[in-house]
């Protein structure tokens, strides 16, 4: 009776969006967590869906004219657009249709230069390129129509996209035997093949960087991380017309090598592998590269985690590292003393499939924590979005790793820009989203930049921690 009574609660909950509930007691909003409050859930049929939809990946979007928040989650059938700059109260505003309308249950969003790019295993899909700047003013839901369409491919699992120089890297394709299929966003109206290669197989999930790590080798390179099934391939793919296999890595008990992000200062790689869990019984497991020597990678150490519950995709910011873990949800845990502890350390988590913890899938399928605010979106298949946050210190202490000091203000000639951390790039945006300047490979948390050249007015400087300030140019 019990269960019934559960399972009822749920389903009537799934007509509302929850208003904001405080962790209290290890639970908020009828979900158990530990350090991390819920702000707001909506379901597939709040946001262009039916009952029968079902949830994938999600990505975010932060507006450079108004530093509003959107999240974007992938759909069985569609990708949806919520405004969620009130967290308490996120507004759908429309969504983008599949492909030729063919559904699937894979679907993968990133973004680039105010500009969703979107893939899926759907048959004939390709990519789609969709303007989020048309989200400003949307007052009555849209079914919108994509920018533009790179036909390059037909179905791809994921999209993996390096902001510093505007290349996609399409992956698990049905081209190039999986491997990337890489494609130029520069113009993002135009897509344009740059190459392919298929020499270690399919991969199933990467992160392209300009590096700035330990290994001063390869500082300033482009170097491609990627999961493929069953190994770890690391490449420099700087020069698109010769990608170099610097090494691969494999590691014990191996399943299903799925998907990994680095830590903040590149030393680490942390990887998850989908199936083993399944495979050989033991809790939630991450495995964490030491990349000292990008051109022989070494095991760390292995994370497990308080549940059985599979590891799906995980991203770092400052000291944490937010994990969907299927049933057992979004999982934060402590980076900061890898070096000593050859480990992580659990510190928060939000468990949005509360009925159980098993090696299933279902649950928290992604998770985004890169919004200025702080609040984080989390993907999940049955139950849709959920927008979370942090509690008390938690929250605090990302807050101040992404405190900003811009001096002078307002200014004519040479404008400082100091950080808590490491300040990668800069953007410059106009009142109308162009970006009127741009820096990257700074790789220092004290930078110079002049904008005597600027017209006066007023400005937004953006960085790569997604902290924005307002500039003004006398």
């Amino acid at each position: 009776m019990k269960k019934k009574l559960t399972l009822l609660c749920f389903l009537l909950l799934g007509l509302f969006v929850f208003a904001q509930t405080p962790c209290s007691g290890g639970t908020a909003g009828g979900f158990q967590c530990n350090n991390v409050d819920l702000l707001s859930v909506m379901s597939f049929s709040q946001i262009g869906g039916t009952t029968s939809t079902q949830g994938n990946d999600c990505w975010g979007w932060t507006d450079p004219l108004t530093n509003k928040e959107y999240a974007i989650i992938g759909c069985t059938s569609h990708t949806s657009f919520i405004d969620i700059s009130n967290p308490v109260a996120p507004v759908y505003l429309g969504k983008v249709m599949s492909h030729n309308n063919v559904n699937s249950i894979w679907r993968d969003i990133k973004v680039y230069n105010n500009y969703a790019f979107i893939v899926s295993e759907a048959t004939g899909h390709g990519m789609q390129v969709f303007d989020l700047t048309r989200l400003r003013g949307v007052v009555t839901p849209q079914t919108f129509t994509p920018d533009a369409h790179y036909a390059g491919f037909g179905k791809c699992h994921n999209i993996a996209i390096n902001e510093a120089t505007g290349y996609a890297y399409c992956i698990g394709s049905n081209t190039y035997s999986g491997g990337p299929h890489v494609v130029n966003i520069q113009n993002p109206l135009n897509p344009t093949f740059s190459f392919g290669y298929s020499a270690q197989n399919y991969c199933h999930d990467a992160q392209i960087v300009i590096y700035d790590g330990p290994d001063t080798q390869h500082t300033g390179k482009e170097i491609f991380f990627g999961a493929n099934e069953t190994k770890v391939v690391i490449m420099d793919v700087t020069n698109k017309s010769n990608p170099i296999l610097l090494s691969t890595f494999t590691y014990q008990n191996t399943a299903y090598t799925h998907q990994g992000w680095l830590t903040p200062n590149k030393k680490y790689w942390i990887l998850g592998d989908e199936i083993d869990e399944t495979n050989f019984g033991f809790n939630t497991k991450s495995v964490i590269i030491d990349l000292t020597d990008l051109d022989n990678p070494v095991l760390k150490g292995n994370y497990f985690g308080t549940t059985p519950a599979i590891d799906h995709n995980g991203y770092t910011l400052g000291n944490h590292f937010y994990l969907a873990n299927y049933r057992a949800g979004l999982r934060i845990l402590d980076i900061s003393n890898i070096d000593a502890s050859n480990t992580m350390n659990e510190v928060g988590y939000f468990d949005t499939f509360p009925t159980s913890d098993s090696a299933n899938y279902n649950g928290a399928w992604s998770v985004y924590p890169y919004f200025p605010s702080g609040n984080v979106i989390i993907s999940d298949i049955e139950r849709g979005l959920f927008v979370v946050k942090k509690s008390g210190s938690l929250s605090t202490q990302e807050y101040e790793l992404k405190k900003v000091a811009l001096s002078p203000n307002p200014a004519n000639s040479i404008v400082t820009i100091k950080a808590k951390e490491n300040i990668e790039k800069v953007y410059i945006f106009d009142t109308v989203g162009k970006i009127v300047k741009e820096f990257t490979g700074i790789l220092a948390n004290e930078f110079n930049f002049n904008v005597s050249d600027l017209n006066a007015g007023l400005y937004l400087v953006k960085l790569d921690n997604g902290s924005t300030k307002k500039l003004i140019v006398k």
